[in-house]
């Protein structure tokens, strides 16, 4: 069926808006690249836009050599591991017999859960029990406040509930039991939803700022959100790290546009893996049938 005259306008628009959208976020990022990878005269001169200038790979250099970018890379690979699995298997402890029919009171406990995305204890509150539980200045803090995002928690149960009721009856009669039934077929039918949960928990926790400031006092345990937020807005964190011998053949904006390419490389290097099962995952979660 061919489209009508008013229906090619309607897509040329969308195309349009769409292409500006997509401009105004490739762009930013090609500019930061461009500047990690351009000489010093011409990103002190201002020269550099979405091309490196003079190319180099001083800025990379100094950044591993004169700052603490590669303890901050393995406290985020840390944070980001860790936090993930216990957040994805208090996640699916949560949603799977909230899932089945038969747990008694499965109701009341969903709308508990949900009551807490609407009212929290406040950010006082929180750190005073965060305190008192010993857990300041240790990734613990970063962990247990926010294990289990309810939100995720719903998509999982709703993806848990679509699947056939039939299968676990079969289950049942091979003599499988619960823990059985989770393991050996519920999560792998469940592969998309897993996939998908995982990315938002780990994107989450590589990207974990504002906790980290609030909770952790000692800088060796900063992670790179951190690290690259204070070498952002203060330009002695650069002057302090960076090697004497490099400071002729690098710049500050050189440095930092390092830093963050570096922070982002790992999210944009998992994404791709977990594509084919991401856009799946959101719609299996979605449709509750």
């Amino acid at each position: 069926m061919r489209a009508s005259r008013g229906e090619k306008l309607f897509y040329f628009f969308n195309y349009v808006v769409l292409t500006l959208i997509a401009l105004s976020c490739i762009l930013p990022l090609l500019n930061v690249v461009a500047l990690s990878l351009s000489g010093a005269s011409a990103v002190a001169s201002g020269r550099v836009t979405i091309w490196p200038v003079d190319f180099s790979f001083y800025s990379f250099k100094s950044l591993f050599s004169g700052t603490p970018i590669v303890r901050s890379f393995w406290n985020s690979v840390q944070i980001t591991l860790i936090g993930t699995g216990l957040s994805m298997a208090v996640t699916i402890m949560a949603a799977y017999p909230l899932s089945r029919r038969q747990f008694y009171s499965r109701r009341f406990f969903t709308m508990a859960m949900v009551f807490t995305m609407i009212f929290n204890g406040g950010l006082i509150p929180t750190y005073l029990v965060v305190q008192n539980l010993g857990l300041v200045n240790s990734y613990a803090a970063l962990w247990l406040p926010g294990l289990v995002s309810t939100y995720n928690m719903l998509l999982m149960r709703s993806s848990f509930e679509q699947l056939p009721g039939e299968v676990d009856e079969a289950a049942k009669i091979d003599g499988c039991g619960e823990l059985g039934i989770l393991l050996k077929i519920v999560l792998p039918l469940s592969k998309p939803m897993l996939a998908t949960l995982s990315l938002f928990y780990g994107v989450g926790y590589w990207n974990a700022f504002m906790s980290v400031m609030i909770y952790i006092n000692d800088t060796a345990k900063y992670n790179m959100t951190v690290l690259v937020q204070n070498m952002i807005k203060s330009t002695s964190v650069v002057q302090d790290f960076t090697d004497p011998t490099m400071v002729a053949n690098m710049t500050p904006e050189g440095i930092r546009s390092a830093a963050v390419i570096v922070m982002i490389i790992p999210i944009l290097a998992v994404y791709p893996l977990l594509q084919k099962y991401f856009v799946k995952g959101v719609m299996l979660g979605s449709i509750k049938g």
